[in-house]
């Protein structure tokens, strides 16, 4: 499948990849690099000419999936999320500072704060648990009608259920969500009000 058909994440994806990407280019040169690559709009290297592959296993015929209702989601609460992580963890000051000018340990400095205030939201206003209670590395088996929205299979993926193989991530589910109630009137589209000392 190429790109151009895949459809857009939405917006709630859009952040958790958005922080995913923050806190694994903190801990990741090559990761980080490719971002600064993309940002400065260079061409991506591309993979290196393989040989001809050995034929693929044919997998089965995928089952047709039933039509999907979808729900028009509003930004308030999504709005209402960035401005706790901005107000707790100064999140957005710090995505929008240019980072090149300080050395890595100042870096590493702020993203000390913004992951304790990330953490701090987080705990105030979601109960957070694993999807999967397993170790991460053990053996697990997904037998038939295993819930597909809350385990993504990845590798080799052919044939049918059961599937047996490692848990790489655990998953993480809100059970509990605790926002805080919006007045009629709150504007939820300012994130952090402008600063101006007397």
């Amino acid at each position: 499948m190429n790109n151009s058909t895949q459809p857009l994440p939405s917006f709630f994806s859009r952040i958790s990849i958005a922080i995913g990407a923050f806190f694994r280019a903190l801990s990741d040169a090559e990761y980080a690099a490719r971002l600064a690559r993309i940002a400065a709009g260079e061409p991506q290297p591309s993979a290196a000419p393989v040989s001809a592959p050995a034929p693929a296993p044919v997998p089965a015929p995928a089952p047709v999936p039933a039509p999907v209702t979808l729900r028009v989601a509003t930004p308030d609460a999504a709005l209402q999320l960035l401005g706790l992580f901005q107000r707790e963890a100064r999140l957005i000051d710090f995505t929008q500072e240019n980072l090149s000018a300080y050395s890595d340990a100042d870096i590493g400095a702020a993203a000390r704060v913004v992951h304790e205030g990330c953490g701090k939201v987080l705990r105030e206003h979601f109960t957070i648990e694993a999807v999967r209670s397993e170790a991460e590395g053990s053996r697990v088996v997904l037998e038939e009608g295993f819930d597909a929205s809350a385990v993504r299979l990845t590798g080799n993926v052919v044939g049918k259920a059961p599937f047996r193989g490692a848990l790489s991530h655990r998953g993480w589910r809100a059970s509990n969500v605790r926002l805080p109630k919006l007045a009629e009137a709150h504007d939820a589209a300012i994130l952090a009000p402008a600063e101006v000392e007397l």
